[in-house]
């Protein structure tokens, strides 16, 4: 192992266990290896500017971002919510049931797990607690189906993840969406076992003009997805132009609509959106930095190397690539995995033969498992923050949870057509 190698994961590991902000400390990584190496210093702004100029499909990022942020205002979630619960909610335990469900709509709409989770969950978890749930269990489910959002059209997670790979944006939007179907009846099945155990409460029965009147409510926000998809797979617009057509809708139904969105809440979500775009993209440039060291070093390389040492058969190299990313999802954020990671594992993606949709959408849900599993878990920070629900109470529920995720994991891990059977009927992938 040479000198430039042994610098750069020594750096790498400095900076993360000094708790230093990860854009901050890929930036610094890249200086301490061009001083300790004789390298030219200028190749770190010349990465930062490439990663810009040549990532189109980024631009989409803050366009999603917006749309995310105008559709997860107050009366909005209010109207999905309440269609929700007038079609499950009168189940046993129906309120958990709505948690997903929600989850579900909203995942076509925001692509956000976050704006999910600390947006409707407010409403969902204060509803459920009212009708007698457990803090823990009504915090873990609405952490745990908040991570349809990233793996249901649209996706940031998918957008980087495109940007790295090359891999069909498109496709990787149509191959996730039966996943995320299915892990909303993965969770939803775990709901109705845990409902009848404890017996939780029968919902709401809505009468038939009741339900009539918030589906109808309900529809000119429920038809964002529908135009934000039926664009793309129509061939109207292109994906990263799909998220300005969204954005624009958003804004008209807010305005227009549901007469919700004054200069003030506009001016909130202006600001949330920069703030947010900001850090995602400081985080893509600095990223860009490590790529760049990991690709000069050959790690990329070297790790195959390792890996094929280990084993040639692609199944067993699945099951490792699904233990390192949800270690690594339970230290990083996604972003940070997906930047830097991404680009050292795809080569061997590509050597075994594994089709990038596949791979891509089964590294999504590994990264939501992640977001909801302790110690750093964001989603779960963010249902105790909301709810004022100790941190530990939120853990013990969320273990089951997660136990049933890894399950559905290993069904999109091995069962490919899972993903691709959309893509193969509809964009003759």
């Amino acid at each position: 192992m040479n000198i430039g190698i042994v610098v750069f994961l020594a750096a790498f590991a400095m900076i993360f266990l000094t708790g230093m902000p990860i854009a901050l400390g890929m930036l610094s990584v890249g200086v301490i290896y061009m001083l300790a190496t004789g390298g030219n210093m200028g190749v770190i702004p010349n990465c930062i500017c490439e990663a810009y100029w040549n990532n189109y499909v980024i631009i989409a990022i803050p366009l999603f971002v917006f749309t995310a942020n105008v559709m997860n205002t107050g009366k909005i979630s209010d109207m999905i919510f309440r269609f929700s619960d007038g079609i499950v909610g009168r189940m046993r335990g129906g309120m958990a049931q709505v948690n997903v469900l929600v989850s579900l709509i909203f995942s076509g709409m925001t692509g956000s797990a976050m704006a999910d989770a600390s947006g409707v969950g407010i409403m969902e978890i204060a509803e459920m607690k009212r009708q007698g749930y457990d803090d823990g269990f009504s915090c873990a489910i609405t952490a745990a189906s908040a991570t349809i959002g990233p793996i249901f059209p649209p996706s940031m997670t998918m957008l980087l993840y495109s940007s790295l790979t090359g891999a069909s944006v498109g496709a990787l939007f149509m191959g996730g969406m039966l996943p995320g179907v299915m892990l909303a009846l993965f969770l939803g099945a775990y709901c109705l076992v845990v409902s009848y155990r404890r017996k939780y409460p029968y919902g709401t029965k809505y009468t038939i003009p009741l339900f009539l009147t918030y589906t109808f409510k309900a529809i000119p926000a429920l038809l964002t997805p529908v135009i934000l998809l039926g664009g793309i797979y129509g061939g109207a617009v292109t994906p990263t132009e799909a998220g300005a057509v969204a954005g624009a809708y958003a804004l008209i139904v807010s305005v227009l609509v549901y007469r919700m969105l004054n200069w003030e809440s506009l001016k909130k979500i202006l600001l949330e959106t920069a703030r947010t775009v900001g850090t995602v993209s400081i985080t893509v440039g600095c990223a860009s930095v490590i790529v760049y060291i990991s690709t000069l070093e050959r790690i990329p390389t070297l790790l195959g190397g390792f890996i094929m040492g280990i084993t040639d058969n692609r199944y067993v190299f699945l099951l490792i690539c699904n233990i390192m990313f949800l270690i690594l999802g339970m230290i990083f954020d996604n972003n940070t995995i997906t930047l830097v990671f991404i680009p050292m594992i795809y080569p061997l993606v590509q050597g075994f033969g594994i089709d990038p949709v596949h791979f891509g959408v089964m590294f999504v849900i590994n990264m939501m498992i992640g977001m909801v599993t302790p110690p750093y878990g964001p989603l779960l920070f963010v249902t105790s923050a909301i709810s004022e629900t100790p941190l530990k109470d939120i853990i013990k529920e969320i273990l089951p949870m997660i136990a049933v995720m890894i399950a559905f994991l290993l069904v999109i891990t091995y069962i490919p057509d899972v993903v691709l059977v959309l893509p193969k009927i509809f964009l003759n992938y």
